[in-house]
C-alpha cells in the first residue's frame, strides 16, 4: 500500500521496524517514486559546518550502522537493513547524502567498505570519511586502503578496555593513527571515559559521544525480560555535559536513541533540536539513516539547517 503525501508524518521513518509486512516491502518502489518526484533539486542549500583539524565537514554526518545491519531493534530489523544496503545502494545513498548537503560519512570496516568508498570517489564525490575501528595493528593498512580524514577508536571497545584497566591500549591506538598521518579520535558510551581522556591530556583530535550509556553494567537485573540495551532517559544530559566541557570537537551519535525517538517527524525534529541546543557550536552529530520508506536524508538535513544555526544551549 503506497501512502499518500499527507500521511507521511504519520508513516514514521522507522515504524516499519514494528510493521514489517509483505505489503510494506512490496510498496518500496511506489514510495520511492513518490519521494523522487518530491525531492528538492540537487543544489540543496549548504549545511552548517564545523572544523575537524584542517578539514571542514557538515554538522550532520551520515552514520554507518543501518548500512551494516545494526538496528539495535532485533535480528529481523538487522536483516532488513543489511539486505537493503547492497554495495550499489550504499553508493547511491552516500551520493544522495552529498546532494542533500551532507559532506561526511562515518564508516566501519566491512567486506565491501573499500569498494563502496572507491565507487563513491569514482562518481566524483568530494565526501570525506571517518573510520570507526579498534585494533592498532590494522591502522596503517586501513588508512591506506580507505583514505579517511580520521580514525576513531570504537566506543564499545573503549568502554570495555577502560573497565578492564587497559586504557593504555586505547592511547596506543591514538598514537598509531597519528603515525599513519590522519586525525585520531576516541568514541565512548561512558562519559567518564571521555572525561578521563580530557583530564589526562591525550593528544586526541576529536571525540565521538554516544548519547546513551549502552555498555553500563546494571547493579541488579531489571524485573523485565531482556531489553537488549539500556536506553536511560537521562543519559543524553550526562554525555552532553561532558561534550560541552572538553575542548575538542565532539560528534554525538544515537541522538534518536536507535529509532526510539521516531514516533513522528515532530519527535525526530525535537531530538535534533535538543542535540544541537546541548552541544558546542564546534560539535556535530552522526545519524544513521534508512531511506527505504521515507526520505530521511533530506528530512534530517532540513532539520539540521533549521535548528543548528540558531541553537541555544539548554
Amino acid at each position: 500500500m503506497v501512502h499518500a503525501h499527507g500521511d507521511f508524518d504519520a508513516w514514521s521513518r522507522r515504524r516499519f521496524l514494528t510493521q514489517i509486512t509483505a505489503a510494506a516491502a512490496a510498496s518500496g518502489l511506489g514510495s520511492n517514486r513518490l519521494l523522487a518526484a518530491e525531492s528538492p533539486p540537487s543544489s540543496a542549500a549548504a549545511l552548517p559546518t564545523i572544523a575537524l583539524g584542517q578539514h571542514r565537514v557538515s554538522r550532520l554526518i551520515a552514520g554507518w550502522n543501518p548500512i551494516g545491519g545494526y538496528s539495535y531493534l532485533g535480528p529481523h530489523a538487522d536483516r532488513h537493513m543489511k539486505e537493503y544496503f547492497t554495495t550499489e545502494r550504499t553508493v547511491e545513498f552516500l551520493l544522495d547524502c552529498e546532494r542533500a548537503g551532507i559532506t561526511a560519512h562515518q564508516f566501519s570496516p566491512a567486506a565491501n567498505t573499500e569498494e563502496v568508498l572507491r565507487k563513491v570517489r569514482e562518481r566524483g564525490s568530494k565526501m570525506q570519511f571517518l573510520g570507526l575501528h579498534a585494533g592498532r595493528a590494522e591502522v596503517k593498512k586501513l588508512v591506506e586502503s580507505t583514505r579517511p580524514i580520521a580514525m576513531v577508536h570504537h566506543g564499545g571497545v573503549t568502554d570495555k578496555l577502560f573497565a578492564e584497566g587497559k586504557s593504555g591500549d586505547v592511547h596506543d591506538y591514538v598514537k598509531a593513527v597519528h603515525d599513519a598521518g590522519v586525525l585520531a579520535g576516541v568514541s565512548a558510551h561512558n562519559p567518564d571515559c571521555i572525561k578521563r581522556i580530557a583530564d589526562e591530556g591525550w593528544e586526541v583530535d576529536l571525540f565521538m559521544n554516544c548519547f546513551y550509556y549502552l555498555t553500563r553494567k546494571l547493579d541488579a537485573p531489571l524485573p523485565t525480560l531482556e531489553i537488549g540495551y539500556p536506553f536511560f532517559a537521562d543519559d543524553p544530559m550526562a554525555m552532553t555535559d561532558v561534550m560541552r566541557q572538553v575542548k575538542q570537537p565532539c560528534l554525538g551519535f544515537k541522538i534518536l536513541a536507535a529509532g526510539r525517538k521516531c514516533a513522528s517527524q515532530q519527535a525526530v525534529k525535537e531530538a535534533f533540536r535538543f542535540a544541537f541546543a546541548r552541544i558546542k557550536p564546534t560539535d556535530g552529530v552522526i545519524v544513521g539513516m534508512y531511506p527505504r520508506f521515507f526520505d530521511e536524508i533530506r528530512a534530517n538535513a532540513q532539520y539540521t539547517r533549521e535548528v543548528a544555526q540558531g541553537a541555544k544551549r539548554s
